[in-house]
């Protein structure tokens, strides 16, 4: 069950088993901070998850994954456990919450789901909502298990360019695949990596609900773009967030695990020297 829906978190709410965690971010040229929208409007009960904080800040590429050890101290200071079911959202729909859902799978958690919607969809259902701080977390005791499998490295990239092994999905926007927008990372040119192809995110995502779209509509974009489950695919975007989005929309349509370039374009342009001066 890697997806649920508003109505089933509504009703089971208060299993005392479930973790309710808030993964919402915001691109750094929106001006917004996911703790500060926290507090002013959430799902009751729900822990701020911050996937800036859950990432490598001494790593120049946005997004890096954590030691076992750091990932496994500060998931233990939000009061999770291994044991517990969590129902990640964040408050577009499903932009950064499937980041959170690939962050924990990544580390081993056994039971994470995505809420279809996210925040936007649970106040179209007119379900309640809560602000202010939020309650005293007593630490409990985590223990990660990091697997790199379904993680693909920019050595990993370079080389497909010649060798094409793989499909590179890329999940920008398209103005900056093309290189015609700007990158939210004002220092980083917009453009794309040699041999990828585009995927723009917001097209598996239902622009009203903020729920992914229907299973028939995502298999006719990939098919589109002729990819299927004997397609040996990665996905990229731009800091690692929404890769996770399509690759989420991969795996509803062909039930198959996804791999994503973790470092996408940010990482590709850092090291390729597609810096503004």
């Amino acid at each position: 069950m890697s997806l649920v829906d508003t109505q089933w978190l509504y009703t089971s709410r208060n299993n005392e088993d479930l973790k309710i965690l808030d993964c919402s971010w915001y691109l750094p040229n929106l001006g917004k901070n996911g703790k500060e929208e926290y507090i002013k409007e959430r799902i009751p009960n729900s822990i701020y998850f911050d996937i800036d904080e859950f990432s490598d800040t001494n790593c120049p590429y946005p997004h890096t994954l954590l030691s076992n050890e750091k990932f496994s101290e500060k998931l233990g200071k939000l009061g999770v456990q291994n044991k517990n079911h969590l129902i990640v959202y964040d408050a577009f729909g499903i932009f950064s919450s499937s980041r959170a859902w690939w962050m924990f799978k990544s580390y081993g958690h056994k039971k994470v789901s995505i809420l279809d919607g996210g925040l936007k969809k649970w106040k179209l259902d007119k379900l309640p909502t809560e602000k202010g701080n939020p309650k005293i977390i007593s630490p409990t005791f985590y223990k990660a298990n990091l697997t790199r499998k379904n993680i693909v490295s920019y050595d990993d990239v370079k080389k497909n360019i010649s060798k094409q092994k793989f499909v590179l999905v890329d999940a920008r926007p398209s103005g900056r695949f093309d290189g015609t927008s700007p990158e939210p990372r004002k220092e980083i040119k917009s453009g794309s990596i040699p041999n990828s192809i585009n995927i723009p995110y917001m097209d598996l995502v239902d622009q009203v609900t903020g729920c992914y779209k229907k299973k028939e509509e995502l298999q006719k974009i990939f098919t589109k773009n002729k990819i299927d489950e004997k397609t040996n695919v990665v996905f990229s975007c731009g800091s690692g967030v929404t890769a996770c989005l399509i690759g989420k929309a991969y795996e509803i349509v062909t039930n198959k695990e996804f791999k994503i370039f973790d470092g996408s374009w940010t990482e590709w342009a850092i090291r390729e020297g597609l810096i503004n001066k």
